[in-house]
């Protein structure tokens, strides 16, 4: 196979890809005989089509949780609502609420109490446009350079503004979780940006489904135990529930989404 049949060659890496096979550009491009530059462009032409994720080096396969956002939107729709509804218990009153930017909590803004003098703030594109939709809510944007995969801004400058602020509760969001790993991120930034918030936050949690709990990500952002509650859905295998609570926070478990 040479450089004359790219196509082919694309091919044959997306379906490594799509067997969940991380991807190096300069064992590509021995493979093939071309240039790393030749082997570049392919995998920035197939990270363009959504099928794989650029890193230093190489790609890495999508999972559901490493898609962008705006992807992951309408997925599980039905089990994000059943978490949503049973965190949205922790909220008080009054509170200055950070959402963190993620699917599953974009699904809480729907469910926030009426009337209820809130403030959210938030990193998130899709969650901000969703709060502002909503006239009893008031609402802080925090803002920066948007990167598309995590659906807001997680560089310096959103760090910065976030270590200013005085957060009641927050809700973080995961790429991965585990009792043993901690709460993970795939990006270095948004691992940082999460870090940032939790320093800045009184209370935390996080909402997670039962499918993180199997994934694996490369940044750890805390350890389990210095999460005050961690809302899992009703299929999470008990073995995990137990290690989970024994490892620290406070475990509320979603009713099935179809009660």
């Amino acid at each position: 196979m040479n450089d004359n049949i790219p196509l082919a060659r694309r091919d044959e890496i997306a379906h490594r890809l799509a067997q969940g096979q991380p991807v190096v550009a300069a064992t590509l491009a021995v493979e093939f005989n071309i240039s790393e530059d030749a082997i570049r462009r392919d995998l920035r032409a197939l990270a363009a089509e959504g099928l794989c994720r650029r890193v230093y080096g190489g790609a890495l396969p999508i999972t559901p949780t490493s898609a962008p956002m705006a992807a992951r939107m309408d997925e599980a729709r039905e089990r994000k609502a059943a978490l949503a509804r049973a965190a949205v218990v922790l909220i008080q009153p009054g509170e200055l609420v950070f959402l963190d930017s993620g699917s599953t909590n974009l699904a809480l803004v729907e469910v926030l109490p009426e009337d209820s003098e809130l403030i959210v703030a938030t990193n998130s594109i899709d969650i901000a446009a969703a709060v502002l939709r909503r006239s009893d809510l008031q609402l802080i944007m925090i803002g920066g350079a948007v990167d598309p995969a995590v659906g807001g801004c997680v560089d310096a400058s959103a760090v910065q503004s976030v270590s200013q602020m005085n957060i009641d509760r927050c809700f973080i969001g995961s790429c991965a979780i585990s009792s043993k790993g901690g709460i993970s991120a795939f990006g270095l930034a948004d691992a940082t940006f999460k870090r940032a918030v939790l320093a800045a936050s009184a209370r935390s949690a996080v909402l997670a489904t039962t499918d993180k709990f199997t994934t694996r990500a490369a940044h750890r952002i805390t350890a389990i135990g210095t999460i005050e509650c961690v809302v899992v859905e009703h299929d999470l295998p008990r073995a995990e529930h137990a290690s989970l609570s024994k490892a620290g926070p406070k475990v509320l478990v979603a009713k099935p989404a179809d009660l």
